[in-house]
């Protein structure tokens, strides 16, 4: 099966089993996380208490890990859920957001990584080069670094991590360690709504509910919201701004169809030696 073939098949499944998404995520975002996974067609739970996680994430189809906002309690309430997840064979999908910000989160992101097994680490430049022991910067949570070396990054962090890793940014890059795929699609208008990258995270763990192919998976989050995001930009007029755009943005991941992802999907595949070659024409 080709590989938007696939992708595009994901999105039925996802509206046909309705998977259940645990979330452990920042207080910022958490309601637009919600809402776009009911958008996408699954269902949200934003539990972060540590004495429930284990019970909500036995439940579940996946578990998101997001550390934009910690404290002591959420990163023990991250361990237990991830670990509890790790048993049952629930994939978890963590954002590592901001995680050269401070110590506290560097440390967060440390341990998750060595006493959880992620099926998808997913962050920005900066986030994913820091992670890999490259230069980057950031403000914030915001990504400061440029694109350069980010194939390595994202090929080299997920040999070691035994993972996908999804670097987003003006052209995504994911890999599984092996494969290098690029997505083209998007929206400028996506970086001036706060938590369109929390919301991806949502999406991919979407995708990872319903299929053991996690590249596959965090393909089909990241096509989501660049597709929806030029779908809704489309519909702009010169008056209106930002807050449109989000309103319109979830309309149109609610309203993506299986044949939009294989129609306007932009991906190309990378080779060993760093070229590249698109898998469809457009």
């Amino acid at each position: 099966m080709k590989l938007l073939d696939k992708v595009a098949a994901l999105r039925l499944l996802i509206s046909e089993k309705k998977p259940l998404i645990h979330h452990i995520t920042n207080y910022v975002t958490v309601n637009d996380c919600a809402n776009i996974t009911l958008a996408i067609g699954a269902y949200p739970i934003m539990a972060r208490d540590k004495a429930e996680v284990e019970e909500i994430v036995s439940r579940a189809g996946a578990l998101v890990l997001n550390t934009g906002t910690l404290s002591p309690g959420a990163v023990e309430a991250m361990l237990l859920a991830g670990q509890r997840a790790n048993a049952l064979g629930v994939p978890v999908v963590l954002d590592p957001v901001g995680v050269g910000a401070s110590r506290l989160r560097r440390e967060a992101v440390a341990g998750l990584l060595a006493r959880v097994r992620i099926s998808v680490l997913k962050g920005n430049m900066s986030e994913i080069k820091f992670l890999a022991g490259l230069k980057a910067g950031v403000q914030g949570v915001d990504a400061t670094a440029d694109s350069r070396g980010s194939e390595k990054a994202a090929r080299e962090l997920a040999r070691r991590l035994s993972c996908v890793v999804a670097i987003t940014g003006r052209r995504d890059v994911l890999s599984d360690g092996e494969r290098i795929y690029y997505v083209d699609n998007g929206q400028a208008m996506l970086t001036r709504v706060s938590g369109t990258g929390c919301m991806t995270t949502s999406l991919i763990a979407s995708y990872c509910a319903v299929t053991d192919e996690y590249l596959a998976a965090a393909l089909g989050g990241i096509m989501t919201m660049g597709i929806a995001g030029e779908l809704a930009g489309r519909t702009l007029q010169n008056n209106e701004g930002p807050g449109t755009f989000k309103v319109r943005l979830f309309d149109a991941v609610y309203n993506l169809t299986p044949a939009q992802i294989r129609d306007l999907g932009l991906v190309t595949v990378g080779s060993q030696k760093g070229d590249c070659s698109p898998l469809y024409p457009g």
